[in-house]
């Protein structure tokens, strides 16, 4: 059912072992290094196979992400905001990714730019609590979306590339 690129992808996430979400304190604290340790694993990961394609940063309190993501498609780098919140029932429930300029452009998107993620990425998520989080998240929900997606909304004239510096209209 997963590819063997998909397959890889996984195994070099780590998995988290805290079941907390923000309202847990102390263990909300705990769940949070271990993110922030699968993210950089994963970031790594990327660099280190030249797929690098995100950068990402919270609040201090963990509990609101955003930063760019990043295709590239016919050599040309198409950069997007990404944004999310941790839902207060984290990690039984999944962050709804959002890339708010792409808001209304596609049929697998729901108000507000969040990412379809219903029928393929959500039931693998709560196969997974609390194993998952956020980097996978991004591997498992974000990228396959892009990859799907984006090509497509070029195809259509939907999305067009921009030079750096300039602003989307």
């Amino acid at each position: 059912m997963v590819d063997e690129g998909t397959r890889k992808t996984l195994s070099s996430i780590p998995l988290l072992q805290t079941k907390a979400g923000p309202r847990d304190k102390d263990l909300w604290v705990q769940r949070l290094k271990e993110e922030y340790q699968a993210l950089i694993k994963y970031v790594q990961n990327n660099k280190s196979s030249d797929s690098d394609w995100f950068r990402l940063e919270s609040n201090k309190e963990g509990t609101k992400w955003f930063g760019k993501c990043w295709y590239v498609h016919n050599l040309l780098k198409y950069e997007f905001d990404v944004e999310f919140d941790i839902p207060v029932t984290y990690p039984a429930t999944a962050p709804e990714i959002a890339l708010p300029e792409l808001d209304g452009k596609t049929a697998k998107m729901y108000r507000g730019g969040k990412i379809c993620l219903t029928d393929h990425f959500k039931p693998l998520w709560s196969r997974n609590v609390p194993k998952f989080g956020i980097a996978h998240a991004m591997a498992l929900g974000l990228a396959p979306w892009l990859a799907v997606e984006i090509p497509d909304l070029i195809e259509k004239g939907v999305v067009a590339y921009k030079e750096k510096g300039e602003t989307s209209s």
